[in-house]
């Protein structure tokens, strides 16, 4: 009997990021975009990161011969843009497409959010009223990946919305000691060990557009953006072979899946995520 392979297909993921360009490597995949910023009607990313990041989660590989594939490179893509040129937005923002996700999850088919965004709020009251709005997406159902944020090495750098008790926080690997400890670190202002798993986020290739810096269909960047989005794609190709698997259940299947790296748990969370053991699950 042949193995079945499993690519993410059918499975909705909205990315809350800069846009998505609909990339060759995306072919036909991006079946949603909705623009916060500046209320345009088709796809476009005048920055580069959420496009980067959709790579990682869903790029096929076609611009590389298959070199560069993201991790789930059949799911179908819902970009919502909340993030402007500069890579800066408004929380107001990320609450209406929080709001416009728990709207349009069935006709999208919307499984995964992913939220390679993150901020440190200037006050309790802006912490408390993005957490709230990302746990009401969980609470829906819904599963939810967001970065721990590059504010690190100090305690208490994880960004919100990733400093939610609820969502599944992802910091990188690769980037927890030395000049390169960037990735957030727990304890939470609610006093919550986070991030709740690493994956590599450094030096990582993926999608490009063609006005981002050069004309190359890939670039490189580092960060816990860029391993947010690789949690996600696993997600993705899991539920494609369990769809009935919950927001929960999905979570604690990372945890059983993750490898200690000896380091304090609001430095690595669970651990390192192996691929193979969680779909082995």
């Amino acid at each position: 009997m042949q193995k079945k392979i499993y690519t993410g297909k059918g499975v909705g993921v909205a990315i809350l990021d800069t846009g998505i360009y609909p990339h060759v490597d995306f072919s036909g995949r991006i079946t949603g975009f909705k623009d916060f910023v500046g209320k345009r009607k088709t796809p476009y990313d005048d920055n580069g990161h959420g496009t980067h990041v959709a790579g990682i989660l869903g790029g096929d590989g076609t611009a590389s011969a298959g070199r560069y594939q993201g991790a789930a490179p059949g799911c179908e893509l819902i970009g919502l843009k909340v993030l402007d040129r500069y890579g800066n937005g408004r929380k107001e923002d990320v609450l209406k497409a929080f709001r416009w996700i728990l709207e349009e999850k069935d006709r999208y088919g919307i499984r995964i959010v992913n939220i390679s965004v993150g901020t440190t709020c200037h006050s309790r009251l802006d912490h408390n009223t993005l957490i709230e709005g990302v746990e009401e997406v969980w609470d829906q159902g819904l599963v939810v990946v967001a970065a721990a944020g590059n504010q690190g090495p100090e305690p208490g750098s994880v960004t919100a919305p990733g400093s939610s008790r609820k969502v599944i926080t992802v910091g990188s690997s690769d980037l927890l000691g030395g000049r390169q400890g960037i990735s957030g670190r727990g304890p939470t202002l609610d006093c919550v060990c986070k991030p709740d798993l690493v994956a590599p986020g450094n030096h990582i290739t993926s999608c490009a557009p063609p006005y981002a810096r050069s004309s190359q269909p890939y670039t490189v960047k580092s960060g816990t953006s860029m391993s947010t989005p690789f949690i996600s794609g696993a997600i993705a190709l899991m539920l494609e072979k369990e769809p009935d698997l919950t927001n929960v259940e999905i979570k604690m299947m990372l945890k059983e899946s993750a490898r200690d790296m000896g380091l304090p748990h609001n430095q690595q969370g669970w651990g390192r995520f192996d691929f193979q053991k969680f779909m082995s699950l």
